[in-house]
């Protein structure tokens, strides 16, 4: 089995969760090497170089994908996921929030991840925060990524809902690692991950058909 994995602070829950599941060490070892951005997830999956992965929910309804109830979800306020207003301009790394912007009709450079995180934080008055965008016009949560499956689709669903049902400690060493490594401060990331759910509940799935619909009449 291989999982691709996102290397980004919205996602370090997950990871924690499967490094300490009885889960073979071979498995976990591969995950590693399956790690990239999201954009590039999806051509992975497509191509099935991976078996499973949380990738851009705009990719997730690929027709040989089977999704999981398990996403990247902002219940209002996301901060890493934010337009600095001006001519528009795609991140290579991300579909799905490409796409927001436009069905938003935000003009500007859209940027993500842990990085779009960090220019928030240092100066949020510049930038737009597309998840309390979207829930301002919306009144619903955003989906960002959905967990889709090309194999063992039992297992991984499995998987998902297990990690839904726990409470996930982040060890200390951890976060001053990540803080370290991406510049933003052990309090802000776990601040940060407050915002964040990974339940694609009846609300969330509203929301997400409400913007897969969006999308689709804009041709996107």
């Amino acid at each position: 089995m291989t999982f691709g994995k996102i290397d980004y602070i919205n996602m370090l829950p997950f990871h924690i969760f499967l490094k300490k599941t009885s889960l073979p060490n071979s498995f976990k070892q591969s995950i590693a090497y399956k790690k990239n951005y999201p954009a590039k997830l999806n051509e992975s999956l497509k191509k099935r170089r991976i078996d499973a992965a949380y990738i851009s929910s705009i990719a997730s309804t690929h027709k040989s994908f089977h999704t999981v109830n398990s996403g990247i979800v902002a219940k209002k306020a996301v901060k890493s996921v934010i337009v600095k207003k001006g001519v528009y301009a795609k991140d290579p790394h991300s579909a799905t929030s490409n796409v927001l912007a436009k069905t938003l009709k935000i003009e500007g450079k859209v940027t993500i991840g842990d990085s779009a995180l960090k220019l928030y934080l240092e100066n949020p008055r510049e930038y737009i925060d597309m998840g309390a965008a979207w829930y301002k016009k919306e009144h619903l949560p955003f989906v960002f990524a959905r967990l889709s499956v090309n194999k063992h689709y039992r297992f991984f669903k499995k998987t998902a809902d297990k990690f839904k049902k726990q409470k996930i400690f982040i060890p200390q060493y951890i976060l001053e690692d990540y803080a370290q490594k991406r510049g933003i401060s052990k309090i802000d990331i776990k601040e940060y991950l407050k915002l964040i759910t990974y339940d694609i509940d009846a609300k969330a799935q509203a929301g997400l058909d409400r913007f897969l619909r969006a999308a689709r009449l804009l041709n996107l």
